[in-house]
């Protein structure tokens, strides 16, 4: 990775959802707020509403509209995206990770904070008992090199998309937005199923799972606590109220 760690990374844990799009806008006020100095180096982590939310291509096809209805019929709220990519869901079953920090020249080390992170989660979850890697699998939904997935103990064939990750970079900073999928997977498999049918987009379903379908008993405190443990050996890690960024 280009960066250089920071001496100390804030962490906020959000109790609970702002609802689906200020869940979505927060994240971008973060940003705001660590490039003008309101705040240093930061982590944000939430469990989110019920939400598919959807790259600006996807928002330009002609099917869009009806992969919209879809989402709402099946409970989840559908949003556009500023980043890139495709289609994602994610629900109360899921742990949101937004990860912002000041720089000078963020688009640099752009390429290298996919990689960087996306192992650094890998290692979260391997820490637990997962078999998780980085990189795209066959037919995944949203792809991207820097995906990360995991194996079933008993069935190497099967891989299953676990944790998704994007970035948005502006002058003065940069944020790193990653989604991983620990529990109740079938409702988002059921949403990108429908949603991408709607918009003719190609995609296997069996790539789309959850942390708990390859080891059982695995939740989102734990997998929460995972991340914690296996950010503090990157830097030194502070926690504060979440109401003190957003009262």
């Amino acid at each position: 990775m280009t960066d250089a760690p920071p001496q100390t990374l804030t962490v906020f844990r959000q109790e609970e959802s702002l609802g689906a799009a200020r869940d979505l806008e927060f994240g971008i006020e973060l940003l705001g707020k660590v490039k003008t100095g309101e705040i240093g180096p930061s982590l944000r982590l939430y469990r989110p509403a019920p939400t598919v939310a959807f790259g600006q291509r996807d928002a330009n096809l002609p099917g869009f509209g009806a992969a919209a209805e879809a989402c709402r019929k099946l409970g989840f709220e559908p949003l556009v995206r500023r980043a890139g990519g495709r289609a994602a869901a994610y629900h109360e079953g899921t742990l949101v990770i937004d990860h912002v920090e000041p720089h000078r020249d963020a688009i640099a080390g752009a390429k290298g904070r996919f990689a960087f992170f996306g192992e650094l989660l890998a290692e979260a979850l391997r820490s637990v008992g997962v078999q998780a890697a980085v990189g795209e699998i066959p037919g995944e939904y949203c792809p991207g090199e820097f995906s990360v997935h995991g194996q079933a103990a008993d069935n190497p064939c099967r891989q299953v998309k676990l944790i998704g990750t994007a970035q948005r970079v502006v002058s003065g900073g940069w944020l790193f937005s990653s989604v991983i999928v620990v529990e109740n997977s079938k409702p988002i498999r059921e949403v990108l199923t429908a949603s991408y049918a709607a918009l003719g987009l190609d995609w296997d379903p069996r790539t789309a799972g959850a942390v708990n379908d390859l080891v059982p008993g695995l939740d989102v405190p734990a997998i929460e606590a995972a991340v914690i443990n296996t950010y503090a050996g990157y830097t030194e890690l502070t926690c504060r109220a979440f109401a003190s960024v957003h009262p």
